[in-house]
């Protein structure tokens, strides 16, 4: 068990206003409401009642909590999804200038599984919506914060010095990914063009020299770089990135490349812009101090075009099915299938 509450309904007034540094009997009571589209974990908004004089007390905050499904919270015990994120704000936020909310506490128990985020509410920032895709502009603001994320640790001594990043999670996905995807083209055969589940079947083919592929550069990675992961306010310019259980060491041209893959539902509006994407991202390095190599990370993001189809794969056999879930899913696979096809991604394997 647990020393700290892991669900709403178990925080007790007295217990929050002293977490969020307030005298105690100063919060007066506790409403809370779900939130976002996260299939891992589960995320409330809370409401807090405060009494008169209560000073620089939120009136909202943000809850993390395990997820409801047994499945989701299975996967994400193996994969130390929940461990991942609790270490990224208890150890990094605010070292790095990426934007990401404020986190008033984090903790985790030694099962790994049941957590707790307490969060700076970011309203009115509001959440991508990865079905419908975001705008150019808004996609430029997601880069500018993905070089902000690589910049600091660009093939630093300390990524492999971190204990906590280290996890190897490739003997795990070499021995599930070929059953699940096998799950996944029974599941979306009517909904998927064929070329894109034939492109999922050659990555099966192609898996050691996916995962064992070296990339050109590494730094710090956040793994799951796309919109539903990201916050906008279009009227500040400003957009905070979110859910950090996949955060991790590899090569940055990946986010990116899945950023923009699953981001943008026209073909062709997507193919024009791959390239002045990316260059914007090498731009933003090289005025955060980094020299990039733009020949040898063009090849790292054309590798990286692979991750939307190798994700959308896993994760949905592996979390629990929802309508919009299953929607996502299959667009998540198609659009970076469209990407990968047309950058030839498959034959740098």
């Amino acid at each position: 068990m647990s020393g700290f509450p892991t669900h709403p309904d178990a925080i007790w007034p007295d217990w929050l206003a002293a977490t969020l540094a307030q005298p105690v009997g100063s919060l007066r009571g506790i409403s809370h409401r779900a939130v976002g589209t996260g299939q891992m974990c589960d995320s409330y908004r809370l409401t807090l009642d405060w009494a008169d004089g209560a000073q620089g007390a939120p009136p909202t905050i943000i809850a993390k909590c395990p997820s409801h499904d047994p499945a989701s919270r299975a996967i994400a015990q193996q994969l130390g999804n929940y461990l991942l994120e609790v270490n990224w704000y208890r150890h990094l936020a605010r070292t790095m200038p990426v934007a990401a909310p404020h986190c008033y506490f984090a903790d985790i128990a030694d099962d790994t599984v049941d957590f707790l985020l307490l969060l700076a509410d970011l309203a009115p920032a509001r959440q991508g919506d990865q079905l419908a895709g975001v705008d150019l502009p808004a996609l430029r603001l997601a880069v500018d914060q993905a070089a902000a994320l690589h910049a600091p640790w660009w093939n630093a001594p300390h990524l492999t010095s971190t204990e906590w990043l280290q996890k190897d999670t490739r003997p795990i996905v070499r021995a599930l990914f070929p059953s699940l995807f096998a799950g996944f083209r029974e599941r979306y055969a009517d909904r998927l063009h064929p070329d894109h589940l034939a492109l999922g079947a050659d990555l099966v083919t192609h898996l050691d020299a996916y995962l064992d592929r070296q990339p050109s550069a590494r730094s710090l990675t956040h793994g799951d770089f796309r919109v539903d992961n990201i916050l906008f306010d279009a009227d500040a310019g400003q957009a905070w990135i979110v859910d950090w259980q996949t955060v991790g060491t590899g090569n940055g041209a990946a986010d990116v490349a899945y950023l923009v893959g699953t981001s943008i539902a026209d073909p062709a509006i997507r193919m024009a812009a791959d390239r002045p994407l990316f260059d914007r991202w090498i731009a933003a390095l090289a005025q955060r101090g980094v020299t990039p190599d733009p020949v040898a990370l063009w090849d790292d993001y054309r590798v990286g075009a692979l991750t939307g189809m190798f994700m959308a794969v896993f994760a949905s056999m592996s979390v629990e099915r929802t309508a919009r879930g299953d929607e996502m899913f299959a667009v998540m696979a198609e659009r970076p299938a469209r990407q990968a096809l047309a950058l030839g991604s498959l034959a740098l394997l």
